[in-house]
């Protein structure tokens, strides 16, 4: 990819960001707890030992998008405990990193956070990180009404709730399955992988590797979110 294309991006007008693995490295871990604990719910919501818990949680994830679509779905379970109880992690292991926060800051136009976690955990993610002041909007999985990323009406909701154009929008997110809708609509995608093992997930519900980049539907890939960006503002 040259920098011209690269810099090409700087012509759209909006910035949007999914959260986990995405905003902070998937090397910080910080994902792992949640996963935990969404086990722990599971199990003690369904009165079953962890293991089957947690095949059932990958299940789910990988047919609805998230643990609590299927959960939702298939056991007309209330959401809002299971958000309060899978986001009470501990913030430390997230970075502090004044080149991202300058990086986002030069950004030109609007920011915001997309997320298939709650806008409560997307404020304190990025209050941790120290750049929950650069954002214009967050919009999580109850602003979605529950139906989560890479279903069409979670990106449909979200365009309409803050009026992004997607064609003058670039989308940022580790999973692949979940820019393919944004790709189709209009928007610049840039996959954020990792070479973090993540063999607990599901094989297609893995945040990607960098052989994914290759995908129809992926403009732009990087390993790097905060490197890439200082490209696109000063190709």
């Amino acid at each position: 990819m040259t920098n011209d294309l690269i810099g090409a991006l700087k012509t759209r007008c909006d910035w949007v960001f999914d959260l986990d693995n995405t905003l902070y490295p998937a090397s910080c871990d910080l994902f792992a707890e949640i996963d935990v604990r969404m086990t722990t719910f599971v199990a003690e919501y369904l009165q079953l030992d962890r293991p089957a818990a947690r095949a059932l949680q990958k299940a789910y994830y990988r047919d609805h998008g998230t643990t609590l679509a299927g959960m939702m779905r298939h056991h007309d379970m209330d959401p809002d405990p299971f958000l309060a109880f899978v986001h009470d992690i501990d913030h430390s292991p997230l970075p502090v990193c004044a080149r991202l926060r300058d990086a986002i800051g030069a950004l030109p136009g609007r920011k915001f956070i997309f997320t298939n976690g709650s806008k409560g955990h997307a404020e304190g993610v990025t209050r941790a990180m120290q750049l929950d002041d650069l954002f214009d909007g967050m919009f999580g999985i109850q602003e979605m009404k529950y139906t989560p990323k890479p279903h069409q009406s979670a990106f449909d909701q979200f365009v309409a709730a803050h009026n992004v154009v997607p064609e003058n929008a670039v989308f940022f997110e580790d999973l692949s399955r979940n820019l393919a809708p944004a790709h189709a609509m209009g928007f610049a995608t840039v996959l954020v992988h990792s070479d973090k093992d993540w063999s607990h997930e599901p094989d297609d519900a893995r945040p990607a590797g960098a052989a994914a980049a290759d995908a129809y539907h992926i403009d732009h890939a990087t390993d790097d979110l905060t490197g890439f960006l200082e490209t696109v503002l000063t190709c």
